[in-house]
């Protein structure tokens, strides 16, 4: 993405294709009345998602939108992953896995599709939705109104393509270094008052997730994925319709491996079965990650008032199986074999009435409902009170867990225009959940916003946020089997992970120094009791939630957009500083030397990156398009050894890294060659070779190396 428009939303209108050719008279009559009602469904379509962008507000709370123009035109266009796409973003940083950060915000995003919630999953680095079906996509947020909750850090909103406002389809393939093959196909249409679009896509490389070596040829990383989305649309009149949307992802990941590192030098020192030893280029770990989601949803738009109801499914699963020999269990002194699976039913009810010329109502509710299943079959060696080993042969300890959560919550706010250059936004939020831990929370909200000059606009305010913790958490009970074996955790007790509160302020100024030329900053500041992190602790790739009792999290960030003519441009600085204090639950995943530090001192959160940038271009010239982007940050944090040998935890960070992307392509419609593109992309064009993790943090695993330099190239018919 390398177009960031903070005050303009960008619309597409499509143009109804040709009828087919019919030799029939009467068939003829049918296709011509078919083709004169695709205008009319067109402008119907149109009306609705305009009327339905009525119940949506961002009043106050700093929001980036793009379309999928943008999307195509970055280094990769539509081919790339989501969250590769979010990194252009100010105050966006890279993890390991796929994970993303939003202002020092751990994971704490939600994502809508045309306004419908998805309820969260439990995949880490699967990416269940292709940017390829996206028409437009903003990210909100900061100070955000009353209407969005349960997830504080951003909402990321996707407004789908559809059959009547893109018909025809294409067919694609794209592929190159890492061993990567990426064929995909999507279409749209209208049938009456019926439209569809539908996309699909394979994904097979060399590189399913980051090395852990630095090396373009990590061992043992092969992926296969699969990707399908459908939206299906019925409309009934002008005031009505029903939408369906369908997505399914299949992903699986080997676990990469280290090279030429054995048992033996890093491992606990353990026998099993009589050997003592395993080299770490003959580990086989593998992760497949499930994710089905639908929604089906009715609006009505009628004069000033507008309504969306839906009702919402989702299924997914993650399995994660160890070394079949015994990999696992001579480096950690654990084999685990782990499946989980979350089962979510939603319903969600959004309304906006114009109640005058100065005032627009929006009210709704949302009520979750999960099923949780939890299986864990675990190889371990027997240890004596001092943690000696005695017995070479494995004890398996199963433990099995079922839960259920519920969410209910309801807003209701008011958007206030005081003077046609001040507008007032007001409102309150209730949230409440029941889970492995309970809370709720009546949560006000108030941000205002002042055109100051026809170029200045000013905004600010102040919401008080309310965050369930995630629901893939391991309880105390399954920690105390493990007492007297090779898994025994250094703190056998743990509270349980509660909902994080805090207060969030926010002020920003945008500033249009010419047509060409906007500029703005933004700043914020977050105070947060049990502020909620996750770390990776073993060897599944499984986050776990933990509280800080106390967080901070503050930064500043600065934006500019410039364009004129076929040249676009972008560049994002952003500074931050996100810390916490005294570690209130899930403490058995940590030491105790790191619980008695962390219980007095305050820490830099492991995903925190003080200095993020990200910079982008494009120029087109009859149907060559030239593109470039580029990513800089500071580092994730790390631990720090003093020189006494005491350690601190997350006290240094990695060095700073910047990776360039540049991208052509070209458009064969002006040599007559109809609906035929090329493009060719190279990825880190200067091959930098840095580290997203070391290996050491708080709840951080292996090591992960950002990717090496890689060609690619992709040609697309459309049709």
């Amino acid at each position: 993405m390398f177009i960031v428009d903070r005050g303009k939303t960008c619309l597409l209108f499509a143009v109804p294709v040709a009828a087919s050719l019919v030799s029939h008279p009467a068939a003829a009559q049918v296709a011509d009345q078919a083709s004169s009602s695709v205008p009319e469904v067109v402008i119907t379509a149109q009306h609705l998602n305009e009327e339905r962008s009525r119940i949506d507000t961002d009043t106050g709370a700093s929001t980036y939108k793009f379309d999928s123009k943008a999307i195509e035109a970055q280094p990769g266009g539509s081919e790339v992953q989501l969250n590769q796409v979010m990194l252009q973003i100010p105050d966006a940083a890279q993890d390991s896995f796929g994970q993303l950060h939003i202002r020092g915000d751990h994971n704490g995003l939600q994502y809508r599709l045309n306004g419908v919630i998805l309820p969260d999953g439990i995949s880490v680095f699967g990416q269940t939705l292709p940017p390829r079906m996206i028409q437009s996509l903003k990210l909100i947020t900061g100070s955000l109104p009353a209407e969005y909750g349960l997830r504080s850090a951003g909402i990321i909103d996707i407004s789908t393509k559809s059959g009547a406002l893109q018909p025809g389809g294409e067919v694609s393939v794209y592929g190159g270094s890492h061993g990567s093959i990426e064929p995909s196909i999507n279409y749209g249409g209208t049938t009456g008052p019926n439209t569809y679009f539908i996309t699909g896509d394979f994904i097979r490389n060399d590189l399913g997730i980051e090395s852990p070596d630095g090396t373009s040829t990590p061992l043992h990383d092969h992926t296969k994925q699969f990707h399908g989305f459908g939206y299906f649309e019925h409309i009934f009149d002008e005031h009505n319709r029903v939408t369906f949307i369908a997505g399914s992802s299949d992903d699986r990941f080997q676990i990469p491996n280290r090279r030429g590192v054995t048992a033996a030098d890093i491992g606990p020192g353990l026998t099993v079965n009589g050997v003592s030893d395993f080299l770490s280029n003959d580990l086989d770990e593998n992760q497949r990650e499930l994710t089905h989601f639908a929604t089906l949803s009715w609006q009505h738009s009628q004069g000033d008032l507008t309504v969306q109801t839906s009702l919402i499914t989702r299924f997914s699963s993650l399995s994660f199986s160890p070394d079949p020999q015994l990999g696992d269990l001579l480096f950690d002194g654990i084999s685990q074999r782990a499946y989980k699976k979350d089962v979510a039913y939603g319903f969600q009810s959004d309304g906006a009435y114009l109640l005058s010329d100065t005032h627009t109502l929006r009210a709704g509710v949302y009520a979750q409902l999960d099923h949780l299943t939890s299986n864990t079959t675990s190889a371990v060696l027997p240890t004596d009170d001092a943690g000696l080993q005695t017995s070479d042969i494995p004890l398996s300890i199963v433990d099995d867990t079922r839960n259920s959560q519920t969410i209910e919550s309801a807003y209701l706010q008011d958007e206030w225009q005081i003077l046609p250059v001040l507008t007032f936004n007001y409102g309150l939020r209730f949230d409440h959940y029941h889970a492995f831990s309970s809370g709720s929370q009546v949560s006000p909200r108030a941000n205002l916003v002042w055109k100051a000059t026809s170029t200045t606009t000013v905004h600010a305010g102040y919401s008080r946020f309310f965050s369930p913790p995630p629901f893939e958490l391991v309880g105390n009970e399954s920690i105390l089997r493990f007492v007297n074996t090779t898994a025994a955790p250094g703190v056998t007790t743990g509270d349980l992970v509660q909902a994080e509160r805090s207060h969030y302020y926010d002020i920003g100024v945008q500033q249009e120094i010419s047509r060409e030329l906007t500029v703005g900053v933004d700043s914020y500041f977050k105070q947060s009791t049990d502020l909620i992190d996750e770390g990776q602790f073993g060897a599944p790739i499984i986050l776990t939630p933990f509280n800080y009792a106390d967080g901070q999290v503050y930064g500043v960030e600065f934006t500019a957009n410039y364009s004129v003519g076929h040249f676009q441009s972008y560049a994002n600085f952003a500074v931050q500083r996100a810390i916490g204090k005294n570690i209130v639950a899930g403490q058995f995943n940590f030491s105790p030397d790191d619980l008695a530090w962390i219980g007095d001192h305050y820490i830099h959160l492991d995903h925190e990156q003080q200095v993020t940038a990200s910079a982008g271009a494009s120029y087109e010239f009859m149907g060559t398009r030239i593109s470039g982007d580029l990513l800089l940050g500071s580092g994730l944090r790390r631990d720090l050894v003093l020189p006494d040998g005491q350690g601190i935890p997350n006290g240094d960070r990695l060095p700073y890294y910047e990776q360039i992307n540049v991208g052509v392509s070209h458009d064969f419609d002006r040599q007559g060659v109809k609906g035929l593109t090329a493009r060719f992309d190279v990825i880190n064009a200067l091959d930098k070779k840095y580290e997203i993790r070391d290996g050491t943090g708080i709840g951080v695993g292996a090591p992960q190396f950002g990717p090496r330099r890689g060609y690619f190239v992709g040609v697309t018919q459309a049709f």
